[in-house]
Parts: structure tokens; C-alpha cells; sequence
């Protein structure tokens, strides 16, 4: 197969896939108040992927991966205080594999589309995002973009909305890597659409994210008490109890 196969065979490969994956089972819904749940992860993102620096709360949103992951810890957010940099685990076995691989095989490269991914599974499923590479290791695949789409279709309204402030950058992720757990830490870059290891000290930018469904979270007991109370008002007036 010729290069310019290649590039065309790979772009349909990944379009198709991505296309069929994102109408058959991503769905981002947009929860309001700049929440976006991801209904195929389970895990609440915020709308803004750099929410640090929107809030004032740092002054480029750019931190080393200790400063990231205890900015997260520390956000309350939506009336939550459960939030954290995004995580992976192992894509395709139990152990991770630490091969380089353009195809999305292993956890170290390109075109992963795993959901045990979440910040590749972000880009490339729900926002379709192609890499810099194609799964054949072409450059620059029919497609690519350095300046990341932040469009979606939100699966409430189906109108388009968009993730606010995803540059073409890195994002670090919660997770330390392994074979230099002291040193090194999962990141995933935006602009080339790559997941890798980046030493602790880089300076990225933090996602905040949150297990579950922002919508699923319980109403505090003085409210749902009140609400209770109301409907049994409610049901007694119906039989002519008061």
C-alpha cells in the first residue's frame, strides 16, 4: 500500500470508528452551570479546561503535576468537592504496556481511543480529534489540526456546544508512571495528540474532572426532608385530610 493509500485508508479507518463511537455510545450532556457529564466514562467534566487561570485561582493555569493534582483535590465546584486531574488505566490488558505504538495498541503513543483513557478518550472520541500521526506512523494525517476541535453535540438540547479555553497544550493526568513513579507522570498533549510520561516538574495545564453524574449527586437532607414533607401536605389535601 502507497503512502497516500495509507493516509486516505487510515483517515477512514479512524473517521468511521470514531464517527460510529461517538453516535452509537459517547454522549456528552450538558448538565449546566459548566458541568459536562460523559454518559460512556461515568465522570463529570468542567466545561472550562483551564479553569485554574479562568477563576483566578492561578495566574497561566500552568503547574507541575504535585501543584495540578492538589489544585483539583482542593476545587469546590457545582456544590462538590470531589474533584481530580483525569485518570487511565491499563487499555488493552491488565499491566500496562509501555511500547511505543502509533495505532492506539499500547498506553504509550497515538490514536488511543480506549475510555480507560479519559483525557484520550475526550479527545479523540467525543471531541474527534486525530492525532499528528496516523495508526500507520504517516505525519501530519489527513485530518490533523494542531488547534484541538472543542465542539460537541450536547445529548440534552443536540445543539453544539463547545469545551472553553482546550488549547493546543499537555494535560497532566493523576496518574504516576510506573517504571519512574518519582520522577515521571501520565500526560496527555493536545496539540499532537499523544499520551505519554512528562516529568513531575513540567509545568501543564489541570482538567478538572469527577466521577459520576453531577445530576446524580443527593440534594443535602434539610432539602430533600422539606421536599418530602410537601408531597405528603400534598397527598393528605388530595384525600380531604386537611
Amino acid at each position: 500500500m502507497n503512502t497516500r493509500a495509507k493516509k486516505v485508508f487510515s483517515a477512514a479507518l479512524i473517521s468511521g470508528g470514531l464517527m460510529f463511537s461517538g453516535l452509537s455510545e459517547a454522549v456528552l450532556m450538558d448538565r449546566g452551570n459548566g458541568m459536562i457529564y460523559d454518559t460512556v466514562l461515568d465522570v463529570t467534566w468542567l466545561q472550562d479546561a483551564n479553569y485554574a487561570k479562568t477563576s483566578g485561582q492561578h495566574e497561566t493555569g500552568l503547574m507541575n503535576w504535585e501543584q495540578a493534582n492538589a489544585w483539583a483535590a482542593s476545587l469546590v465546584y457545582g456544590g462538590v468537592s470531589d474533584w481530580r486531574l483525569p485518570t487511565l488505566s491499563a487499555a488493552n490488558s491488565s499491566a500496562f504496556e509501555y511500547g511505543f505504538a502509533y495505532d492506539g495498541s499500547t498506553d504509550y503513543g497515538y490514536n488511543i481511543t480506549s475510555p480507560n483513557s479519559e483525557l484520550a478518550y475526550m479527545y479523540h472520541v467525543n471531541l474527534l480529534n486525530r492525532g499528528f500521526y496516523s495508526m500507520f506512523g504517516d505525519e501530519s494525517q489527513l485530518g490533523w489540526n494542531e488547534t484541538p476541535n472543542a465542539f460537541f453535540r450536547d445529548g440534552v438540547t443536540n445543539q453544539a456546544k463547545s469545551i472553553a479555553n482546550l488549547e493546543a497544550n499537555v494535560f497532566w493526568t493523576n496518574l504516576e508512571y510506573a517504571p519512574d513513579n518519582a520522577s515521571f507522570a501520565w500526560a496527555f498533549a493536545t496539540d499532537f495528540g499523544v499520551q505519554s510520561d512528562l516529568n513531575k516538574n513540567g509545568e501543564y495545564l489541570a482538567w478538572a474532572v469527577r466521577s459520576g453524574d453531577i445530576a446524580a449527586v443527593p440534594l443535602p437532607a434539610p432539602v430533600w426532608f422539606l421536599g418530602s414533607s410537601l408531597l405528603g401536605l400534598m397527598g393528605l389535601r388530595r384525600k380531604g385530610a386537611i
